[in-house]
């Protein structure tokens, strides 16, 4: 982009109320004007030291709830690395019981001599109890362990990659949200000031309807044009409200008066294939169904790993007391077993999760297929809709000098009776739809530019320049990935 794309709501603006009036209103009053419309947000928004763009995306690259909650679910996907690496270390479990038994026999003894037998009673209480430890290592497991853990590394970069991805969007947004304020803003104003020219306009026709010099139906046009610009105004006035909303939304803080902004020009690619080339390596989306790929292809490894034979060592000892009802009775076990098991036949599920996994690993090559057109698509879209904009700028502030050239030329003849009030109404129209234009023009130029540096995958802190600590993820995933036990999380951050 040239200079011709500086964005410059205030001259916009100015021009807007410069040639309103019934005559030429001169320097002066045109920067009146343009003073005016650059303190128009103060009226809808909180009065503040001027913001530009790089401190409104500071502040949503650290405070944006949706670039904070991505963060947290990479933290979270991090965690999946050492639950995976818990399949190669042992499980120890700590055993105990403790009660209370009574025991209650009656012996009956027969007779020497033939009378009758003796009945003797033993009663018993005692405290049985034991504890002891167990211990169980996987040896071999199919090979689900190792693939377990590789699947969560690729977990980890798909989820960076999904961090990436809405750290983009939300900075796209931000931009957006910025230059519809900016937008909007001025094109309230032009709103305003068209208000206040028609209500001169009505104040002549009436006047000259007074004398004889035009009809009822010129000052029934005069009002109609008031009202309709009224109403224009009403709605220009709740769109710039909604534009502050989401500006809130997407920054956290209301906005002040904001700074104009270039179009971004430098870190874009110099040719179109080139930003191709580039969006088909870098965009987040790509990487991310990169990686996706990679998780589904372990997953199917994984499944596959539940036909291997499984070997396993467990270990145990154990101290029991008052064994078999015997008060003071002691016992004492140690045991070490070699476990293998061999699947030969578990009803088909192995099967047919092995079957699904695949299917899905064909899902996300496509899905990447998918998003690779797509992102191709954006950058085609956004690289035409960027070069075309110099153009489109070019051709919007030639309309607006013409229409000013038209309006002036207008207003003299309609002196003279050449021209009727109707013709008047129309050519401040068209000269506000103009400058309507080239505002809505200077909007999309700088839009279109970021949106064409998200398209190829670069919207990010660094290439913008932002003073500000980069979020990096790998000071939490160092911290966790060999994380053994403890249950605080760490800062990460």
């Amino acid at each position: 982009m040239d200079d011709e794309a500086e964005m410059n709501w205030s001259t916009g603006a100015g021009r807007g109320a410069a040639s309103g009036g019934a005559a030429n209103l001169g320097p002066l009053r045109a920067l009146l004007f343009a003073t005016a419309a650059l303190a128009t947000m103060g009226a809808s928004m909180k009065t503040g030291q001027a913001e530009n763009l790089t401190g409104a995306l500071i502040k949503a690259y650290v405070n944006n709830p949706t670039i904070n909650s991505s963060r947290a679910a990479v933290r979270a996907a991090d965690e999946n690395v050492p639950m995976a690496n818990s399949g190669y270390l042992p499980i120890i479990n700590a055993t105990g019981s403790l009660g209370v038994a009574h025991t209650n026999n009656n012996v009956i003894f027969p007779s020497a001599n033939g009378g009758p037998p003796a009945e003797v009673n033993f009663a018993t209480g005692y405290h049985p109890r034991s504890y002891g430890a167990q211990i169980n290592q996987n040896v071999f497991d199919g090979y689900q362990t190792i693939n377990r853990i590789r699947s969560a590394e690729s977990g980890v970069l798909e989820s960076r990659a999904g961090l990436r991805s809405s750290e983009q969007s939300t900075l796209l947004d931000g931009v957006t949200a910025y230059m519809d304020v900016l937008r909007d803003t001025a094109l309230l104003e032009l709103q305003r000031n068209n208000v206040e020219v028609l209500k001169e306009q009505l104040r002549e026709t009436r006047d000259r309807f007074t004398v004889g010099e035009v009809t009822r139906t010129d000052v029934a046009q005069a009002e109609a044009s008031l009202s309709s610009a009224q109403a224009q105004e009403l709605t220009a006035e709740a769109t710039l409200e909604t534009s502050i909303a989401h500006y809130r939304q997407v920054i956290g803080e209301q906005p002040t008066s904001l700074a104009p902004v270039k179009p971004i020009a430098q870190p874009l690619p110099r040719t179109l294939p080139e930003a191709v080339r580039i969006s088909q390596i870098e965009h987040p989306q790509v990487v991310e169904d990169l990686h996706a790929v990679d998780v589904a292809e372990l997953a199917v490894k994984v499944a596959e790993g539940a036909l291997y034979p499984k070997v396993s060592l467990t270990g145990a000892v154990t101290q029991q007391f008052d064994v078999s009802a015997t008060p003071g009775q002691r016992a004492f076990n140690a045991e070490l077993l070699g476990n293998v098991t061999v699947p030969i036949y578990q009803g088909g599920q192995e099967y047919a999760t092995i079957r699904q996994d695949k299917e899905t690993l064909s899902q996300k090559e496509l899905t990447l297929d998918q998003d690779r057109d797509l992102v191709r698509r954006n950058v085609v879209q956004f690289w035409g809709q960027n070069q075309a904009q110099v153009g489109v700028i070019r051709a919007a502030r030639a309309s607006v000098s013409a229409n000013e050239v038209a309006l002036a030329g207008v207003r003299e003849e309609a002196k003279v009776g050449q021209r009727t009030t109707l013709d008047v109404l129309n050519a401040q129209q068209a000269l506000l739809q103009a400058r309507s234009n080239l505002v809505i023009a200077e909007h999309d130029a700088v839009v279109y530019s970021y949106s064409l540096l998200s398209a190829i995958g670069r919207l990010n802190a660094p290439t913008l320049g932002l003073a500000v600590s980069e979020y990096d993820p790998r000071v939490h995933f160092n911290q966790v990935k060999s994380k053994l036990w403890g249950v605080r999380t760490p800062d990460g951050k």
